[in-house]
């Protein structure tokens, strides 16, 4: 188990340094373009295995845990060590990662966006799931600073070079406010380290903030939550997440949405829930209160992207819907119970899926129509996929139908939780205050209802007025497309008819970690 961890954070590494070296003269195949394509797919399935593997070997009847730990001195001045462990939180986490990452491999092998050296893009495709992967794992604050922030260069380059229109606003909007936030995030990690004498996360989650001060747990929440939420992101700290969603290549797309926003939202629950419980119990209303506004104006941009006339970009309707989404995490975390935080971590992986998935499809748009534009792909020379391209209009219409929470779906369990938890928050927190956050959230899941309607209703089946125009032929779902996008609709629907699963890992580590560390 502790090589199975120790490994899976090291190849991506490993890979992203061979992928810069020349083929061998054997496996060079067609071109050496091929040949490094081919190599990312290799090395994110060996990952994805060793992840499935480590999984199997994972002790599910102990998920609260830490299991495959490996705890070295590193840093002695400052009592750092390299700390790596996994628990029923982090697993699931880990596992999505592996597998998106594989995915887009899958996809890019395919489907290389255009831009520079294949090798270029390969090996920041490798560095990117080596830093998302290792924020998951590791168990020391300064090390979680570390993982957290070595994804932002190869996103950045990603989004700058490989991207879309406005590639070069968007890149420099990401990184600046990642960045920004990183900054302030970094001091409030230093704070609780240096008050606390330890950076280690699981001895700081046992004290559960016993030895800081109330106001320096304020501090710290404040400092460290301001960092979380722009990577979540959080309302009214989201502004750059729509401009790198649509300047991004299709793959990066799916990798901003499926893995870096859950770094954010794993990081409220791995160190500021246990750790600074009195400085949450603190800032819990006011992070209800930013959530329940996300979700509504989330679905209200929504509406206003898809409403005929308004020239909405598919892309950008999607990243909006990340942040109503996302919005149910952050709602559930606020109520610092156990069912709200249960299904945050449930909506967390039901997110990345649909999601995922979502920006897969619509990258399979754009190539084929080279717009995400709504009103070109529903007018006249529009889409209309389902008498065109049945099988990709049927995919669209069954990822919508996810994202907007339909009952036997992964979408709906983590958002009704997360509602539930509002309906009654923990001991402290004010229940008139947070059932007028579920209010809220309901009729975000209403408006998230109707424009995701809208969308299906206009590319699936085109203008009405617009009948009498030919059909155009359109190449429906290609072999690749079918083999990266399949694995996410039946996990979708695994999660949403077996939420046991995924439930039965989180909650005795949750029910832990709300309980400071014991059993």
């Amino acid at each position: 188990m502790q090589f199975f961890l120790a490994f899976i954070l090291a190849a991506p590494l490993i890979g992203a340094a061979a992928a810069l070296l020349p083929a061998p003269p054997g496996l060079k195949g067609k071109s050496p373009e091929q040949a490094v394509l081919r190599h990312g797919v290799t090395v994110t399935a060996v990952i994805l295995a060793a992840a499935i593997a480590l999984t199997l070997g994972f002790d599910h009847d102990t998920p609260a845990r830490f299991q495959a730990t490996t705890d070295i001195s590193w840093i002695q001045a400052l009592n750092v060590r390299i700390h790596l462990g996994i628990d029923g939180i982090s697993l699931p986490l880990l596992l999505m990662t592996a597998l998106l990452f594989f995915l887009c491999a899958l996809y890019s092998y395919y489907k290389l966006p255009e831009g520079p050296s294949p090798k270029a893009f390969v090996a920041l495709l490798l560095v990117l799931e080596a830093g998302t992967l290792a924020t998951f794992a590791v168990l020391d604050l300064l090390l979680f600073f570390l993982a957290f922030e070595m994804v932002l260069i190869p996103m950045y380059f990603l989004i700058a070079r490989w991207g879309g229109a406005q590639r070069q606003a968007a890149a420099w909007k990401f990184i600046l406010f990642t960045l920004l936030g990183s900054v302030v995030m970094l001091l409030g990690l230093l704070l609780i380290g240096l008050n606390s004498g330890t950076f280690d996360m699981v001895a700081l989650a046992s004290d559960n903030g016993r030895e800081l001060t109330h106001t320096t747990q304020i501090l710290a929440v404040l400092a460290i939550g301001i960092g979380l939420a722009v990577k979540t992101p959080m309302w009214p700290l989201h502004s750059w997440l729509p401009d790198a969603h649509t300047a991004a290549p299709t793959v990066g797309s799916v990798l901003l949405a499926g893995v870096l926003l859950k770094m954010g939202t794993y990081g409220f629950v791995r160190i500021l829930l246990p750790i600074t419980p009195g400085g949450m119990q603190t800032f819990a209303p006011y992070l209800g209160a930013f959530a329940a506004i996300g979700i509504v104006y989330g679905s209200l941009a929504c509406l206003a992207l898809a409403r005929k006339g308004n020239k909405g970009d598919l892309k950008r309707l999607i990243a909006y819907s990340s942040v109503g989404h996302m919005g149910f995490v952050l709602l559930g975390i606020a109520t610092m119970t156990p069912t709200g935080v249960n299904g945050a971590l449930f909506a967390n992986i039901a997110h990345g899926l649909i999601t995922g998935l979502l920006f897969f499809l619509v990258g399979a748009l754009k190539d084929r129509y080279g717009t995400a534009d709504l009103d070109t792909l529903a007018g006249a020379t529009g889409a209309a996929l389902y008498g065109r391209a049945p099988r990709l209009g049927a995919f669209l219409a069954f990822a919508a139908v996810a994202s907007l929470g339909l009952p036997g779906l992964a979408g709906f369990w983590g958002e009704m939780l997360a509602l539930f938890g509002a309906f009654d928050p923990a001991e402290g927190l004010s229940r008139p205050a947070f059932l007028t956050y579920m209010a809220i959230g309901g009729l975000g899941t209403l408006l998230t209802a109707g424009y995701l309607l809208i969308v299906v209703r206009r590319v699936c089946m085109g203008d009405p007025k617009a009948k009498s125009a030919a059909p155009a032929a359109l190449p429906d779902i290609q072999h690749y497309e079918f083999a990266a996008w399949t694995p996410l609709v039946a996990l979708t629907v695994l999660a949403g008819l077996w939420p046991a699963v995924l439930l039965g890992l989180t909650d005795p580590a949750v029910q832990k970690l709300l309980a400071g560390g014991n059993s």
